[in-house]
């Protein structure tokens, strides 16, 4: 990914980085973005963009191993995601699921992942102390909860699934308050071009909408210019 990528990644949406993927694959055949309603702890900020550090978290039990052996992981993780390539996302399981209680990420660990180099967290498992986190360091979460509960590293550096996505360690993802999506490899060299080409496309649609006397017959038009436009 090159500089002018990252550049334009970072000011467009998710949502227009999904339908510039989709229009590079036939029929729109891409599936790979994340399914139902996140949480975003700074709904304003810029979109994440970055290669994914992958890691799995639980929290509703304690874990049956001595706790010399999570302390040594949970430091091996930390090692982990400093040693990853940047711009790094941390892209964390919690294997809870659904029934998730242990907060593993607030103000202390946020703060932790910042500092050794992460920009941000994807992930399914539960955030605390909202108002004090980074104001630099965007969280997108699967609920609130207030409490740590046992939550504890169980691995990481391996293939994980975050709100139906699969995401394996290196992935490009990029992230904002609509969810996620991975950008596949084979679509790096087309996707700075699919994404001008479709912002603009859809700009001349809207900015047509505005104009003073637009009716119907005008949005016929216009949208056979736009699906023109469109591949």
């Amino acid at each position: 990914m090159d500089n002018a990528l990252f550049e334009l990644l970072r000011s467009v949406n998710t949502p227009t980085v999904c339908d510039a993927l989709a229009n590079l694959h036939p029929n729109r055949a891409f599936t790979a973005y994340t399914q139902g309603t996140p949480l975003a702890t700074a709904p304003d900020a810029p979109p994440l963009v970055g290669y994914a550090c992958t890691g799995k978290i639980a929290g509703r039990t304690p874990s049956v191993e001595q706790p010399e052996s999570v302390r040594e992981r949970r430091l091996a993780y930390y090692r982990y995601m400093a040693a990853a390539p940047k711009p790094a996302i941390a892209v964390v399981e919690d294997l809870d699921g659904n029934e998730a209680v242990g907060a593993f990420w607030g103000e202390i660990n946020a703060t932790l992942h910042r500092a050794v180099g992460v920009s941000g967290v994807l992930t399914n498992g539960v955030v605390r102390d909202l108002g004090v986190l980074p104001d630099d360091f965007p969280i997108i979460a699967g609920s609130v909860g207030p409490s740590l509960a046992f939550a504890h590293v169980t691995g990481f550096g391996t293939p994980v699934k975050v709100f139906g996505l699969e995401v394996k360690p290196g992935d490009l993802v990029h992230a904002d308050r609509h969810g996620a999506v991975v950008i596949p490899p084979d679509a790096v060299p087309a996707l700075h071009e699919a994404i001008t080409h479709l912002v603009g496309a859809e700009r001349a649609l809207v900015d047509a909408a505005r104009e003073p006397g637009f009716d119907i017959a005008k949005l016929e038009h216009a949208w056979s210019k736009f699906e023109k436009t469109r591949r």
